[in-house]
């Protein structure tokens, strides 16, 4: 496989805030090592594409509050590689902002976009998906995403429809239709019915055809971007006023739910967005009670079901409690039932006004 025209573009701007307190807006989940493996997320990310494309096609897209943490967590990658966002105006404008830069270097880019928070257990899998869409997208005027097996009826997620009558070419279909996170009841039928696949959020295309699609659906942000001379030194007062008149819209609503080319590539390779506490709980390992215990002080009796995260400088004894949330850093505590964890992030929303 040549990697020379292939980039990747990892998004790494969020916040985090359903994993308040650990995730903090001046230090987001991303470049947190939540796993307990000695890596961020960020990292790992990383280093599951450097078989795909070398660490000079490799950006990141961050905040530009995060250029230090980015530089400390990647200092192999060059610096006119990590693209500042001057405000988070969500993917459509992130990515434009790449494909700008990606396009004055090479003009048949093939691109994968990644978030940078992603767990893929099955690393050899991935690579072999990755691998089999680039090739497609090379070949084909299409948009790309990867579409997961769903295992259940999971109202965290967006889904994408296959147009099941089609014949699959190497697990690749046609995209019918797009659905935000459903209810559990629109859940159920997803799962039952089997045209439905998790939307993972990567994506994959040719640096012309997302063009053309931006052009097409999006020409405000794509004759903004266009205007936008890449430098090796960027240009910050040119780029503000850029993303200041952006709106703050996804990719999937600004143009794959719109455009007529996209297509979704089949795939089981471990995954999980890690957007919540109770994905990370899914896939850490427990105790005999099925506790997650992270913390070194930490002594807990007749509990089961819990995630339990204290800081070691901490101790915490947990008596009695079953399913719960609990969370200490810095002064901060979150207790939750793991079944209302979608409430979290509103509650930090309120805490922070």
């Amino acid at each position: 496989m040549n990697n020379n025209s292939n980039y990747v573009v990892i998004m790494a701007g969020g916040i985090g805030s359903r994993f308040w307190p650990l995730s903090q807006p001046q230090y987001p989940k991303q470049f947190l090592d939540f796993l307990g493996n000695g890596k961020t997320f960020l990292q790992e990310t990383i280093e599951r594409f450097l078989p795909i494309a070398p660490i000079e096609n490799i950006l990141i897209v961050t905040n530009q509050e995060y250029e230090d943490i980015v530089k400390k967590q990647i200092p192999n990658i060059p610096s006119e590689n990590i693209l500042l966002e001057p405000a988070r105006k969500n993917t459509a404008p992130c990515i434009a902002y790449a494909n700008s830069v990606i396009n004055s270097r090479n003009k048949f880019a093939n691109i994968v976009v990644s978030p940078s928070d992603h767990l893929i257990l099955n690393v050899d899998k991935f690579h072999n998906v990755i691998k089999t869409g680039i090739d497609f997208i090379s070949q084909n005027d299409v948009l790309l995403t990867i579409g997961i097996k769903p295992t259940r009826p999971e109202t965290g997620y967006g889904y994408i429809q296959i147009n099941s009558d089609e014949k699959s070419k190497k697990n690749i279909l046609r995209v019918k239709t797009f659905t935000e996170k459903p209810n559990l009841e629109l859940a159920n039928f997803f799962l039952k019915s089997g045209d439905f696949y998790w939307n993972s959020g990567i994506f994959m295309w040719n640096i012309n055809t997302i063009n053309d699609s931006f052009n097409k659906y999006m020409p405000e942000v794509y004759h903004l971007f266009k205007e936008f001379t890449v430098q090796k030194k960027q240009d910050t007062k040119k780029l503000a006023y850029i993303y200041s008149e952006c709106p703050n819209i996804s990719i999937d609503y600004g143009i794959m739910e719109k455009a007529d080319n996209v297509y979704v590539i089949k795939a089981d390779f471990g995954w999980s967005d890690l957007g919540t506490w109770g994905s990370l709980y899914e896939n850490l390992n427990k105790d005999n009670n099925n506790n997650v215990i992270f913390g070194k002080n930490v002594y807990i009796q007749d509990s089961k079901g819990n995630y339990i995260n204290i800081s070691n400088n901490t101790t915490a004894i947990i008596n009695g409690v079953n399913n719960l949330i609990i969370v200490e850093q810095d002064g901060k505590i979150l207790i939750s039932d793991k079944n209302k964890e979608q409430d979290i992030k509103i509650l930090v929303n309120l805490l922070k006004k």
